[in-house]
């Protein structure tokens, strides 16, 4: 009778009417259902039964391994529930899922109408966490996010083209005189020719940085883009695209190159249009209104001035903006549009739609549109997955996504076996292209296609394990489940980079300085330990960054007080060697700010 009971309970939690729309902290609860568990367990018996799991369930050797992957095997790992065919509209079999009817007043109707009418013609044991009691997971239980950098648009400059043929026509190119009457000062010959050459050399090194790029730029008599030839001009404007994470102090730069061009009078190509519609939308962590007008405003300066009609990137990059901004009516009139242009859906429009549902909480329309995506012969890859996962985490579906995790991982030793190389974002973008255009192009060779698709893994990497981290740390608070998240990533030898040590130091901030937490100070000294190693050491990946100065200070702040907070400070200003010039002073004003808190509090 109990196992009925229980039974019928984990029946009802699964049942559709029951999902919640957002994440909350009742997920906490998460656990493996036991019917007699022991009070106490000793921590070293319980680390070893662990392990010793972790090694017979997904680190030896593959019993059986298969060439071929069928299309069924790739849409159980999710389960799904039963849903209406969506039958309406021109487009019905190749549109993405259904969304669910939103009520909207007819002024904000007209308003976003009126913006889209113009354009329809390592392990727990390196951060010092070993000692915490490992839990016993249930078998079946969250990347390009699909990473940020996957919408770029695709450049048609190879990076690899030597720019030793362009010196001489950079300085032919020179054919317009500088301004007497411009507020710049004018250069002398000897000087411009110094300048030019020193922003040549510099776009030629491929080690040199954006910053670097644009300050050699600078120095070149305005507007610089006059002096350049075509080849040269192309070359800049792809080394500024390529970027693994989008910032403000990029997106001013690229835009300043927009102004240039458009001073100097030579068109855009519709590639570094969308780069200036990506930078504008995309600069900032969180997407607002303001982002996404900039963003509408130049795509219609695009469509309606430059007279350059849109493509598939460009509707790819609006869908992901409106959609993190929370506009999911401009999201689906920019969908509307992109099928009144008969515009085929890639690979990154249905990892979009993906994302899209997670983001309105419908967890059912997250299942559609990757089964969708499946049907549609995309390539499945570890990207896809870690959006479905992270969509599902957003959708509140925590179980759900902790399942498909467990799945990748099954499937990754049946089908592939050993272990998953270490991919970095570059890697990863121009995988993600490659794969969209093998879609496309062997979409009539199913034999071929099916085979490309057994090649990729499905193994968790880097991204995987940072969503779900992430989301432990700023909802469950639990510190075992993430010290056997990352007992797992050094299983599968993926080497613990900065960000992971940002989410374990935040972790701290939120959930340390209070009685009976497994936040401890003892822990966070040596999580602060293996930081300082990794640091001494100059492991790849870990460097003092902004938010990890700010999130390290906070955490000591709460759970060792403002008197150690200062003392780790002062150990940090004699390590951290800034990168940008107001990065310094943006942490002093956060860390102020929190020192004359915790002063407060202290007086009080």
């Amino acid at each position: 009778m109990e196992n009925t009971f229980i039974d019928a309970l984990v029946r009802a939690c699964s049942c559709r009417q029951q999902t919640r729309t957002k994440p909350t902290r009742s997920l906490s609860n998460f656990q493996t259902f036991t019917y007699h568990r022991p009070r106490r367990r000793n921590i070293q018996s319980c680390a070893k039964q662990a392990t010793n799991a972790v090694d017979s369930r997904l680190y030896m050797q593959p019993q059986s391994t298969s060439s071929s992957v069928s299309k069924n095997e790739y849409m159980q790992l999710l389960d799904y529930y039963r849903e209406p065919q969506d039958t309406t509209g021109p487009f019905a079999s190749n549109r993405p899922p259904p969304t669910s009817s939103v009520f909207v007043h007819e002024e904000q109707r007209k308003e976003l109408g009126d913006s889209l009418s113009h354009s329809s013609g390592e392990s727990g044991e390196v951060l010092g966490l070993d000692c915490i009691e490992p839990k016993t997971l249930e078998p079946d239980t969250r990347t390009n996010d699909k990473s940020e950098s996957e919408l770029c648009p695709p450049r048609n400059t190879p990076e690899s083209t030597s720019l030793e043929d362009y010196r001489d026509n950079f300085v032919e190119a020179n054919l317009l005189e500088s301004d007497p009457t411009s507020e710049y000062p004018r250069f002398h010959e000897e000087d411009k020719a110094r300048a030019i050459d020193r922003f040549l050399h510099l776009l030629e090194d491929r080690t040199s940085s954006h910053g670097q790029i644009y300050e050699a730029y600078c120095q070149l008599p305005s507007p610089g883009i006059r002096y350049m030839a075509v080849d040269s001009r192309r070359i800049l404007f792809q080394r500024l695209s390529v970027i693994e994470n989008k910032s403000k102090q990029a997106m001013l730069r690229y835009l300043r190159l927009v102004d240039d061009m458009k001073e100097a009078s030579i068109p855009l190509s519709l590639s570094e249009w969308n780069t200036a519609i990506a930078y504008a939308g995309r600069c900032f962590v969180h997407v607002d209104a303001l982002q996404v007008e900039t963003a509408l405003r130049i795509w219609k300066e695009m469509e309606q001035e430059a007279g350059i009609r849109s493509g598939l990137v460009t509707f790819n990059i609006l869908f992901d903006i409106a959609a993190k901004a929370g506009k999911y009516v401009l999201a689906e009139m920019i969908l509307k549009e992109m099928n009144e242009r008969r515009l085929h859906y890639s690979r990154f429009s249905h990892t979009g739609f993906i994302y899209f549902h997670g983001l309105k909480g419908d967890g059912a329309g997250v299942r559609k549109a990757y089964r969708d995506l499946v049907e549609a012969g995309q390539i499945v890859d570890t990207v896809v997955m870690n959006c479905v996962i992270a969509s599902l985490i957003r959708a509140g579906e925590l179980p759900a996504a902790e399942q498909v995790y467990e799945r990748m991982k099954r499937h990754f030793r049946v089908k592939t076996g050993g272990f998953a190389s270490n991919r970095d974002w570059r890697y990863s973008r121009d995988l993600g292209r490659i794969l969209d255009r093998a879609s496309r192009e062997l979409r009539q060779q199913p034999k071929r296609l099916q085979r490309l698709q057994s090649q990729q893994c499905l193994a968790p990497d880097m991204r995987t394990f940072s969503i779900l981290i992430d989301y432990h740390v700023h909802f469950t608070g639990e510190l075992r489940r993430i010290t056997f998240l990352l007992a797992e990533m050094q299983d599968f030898k993926i080497p613990i980079q900065g960000r992971i040590f940002i989410k374990i130091f935040r972790g701290f901030a939120r959930h340390g300085g209070v009685k009976y937490t497994s936040w401890t100070t003892q822990r966070l000294e040596a999580v602060w330990t293996s930081l300082l190693g990794a640091l001494d050491a100059q492991d790849e990946g870990i460097q003092l960054m902004k938010w990890m100065v700010v999130w390290v200070v906070r955490a000591f702040a709460r759970c060792c007080g403002r008197a150690r907070a200062l003392q780790i400070w002062e150990e940090i200003r004699d390590r951290w060697r800034v990168v940008e010039d107001d990065e310094k002073e943006v942490v002093e004003h956060l860390l102020r700010d929190i020192l004359h808190e915790i002063q407060t509090d202290d007086d009080c």
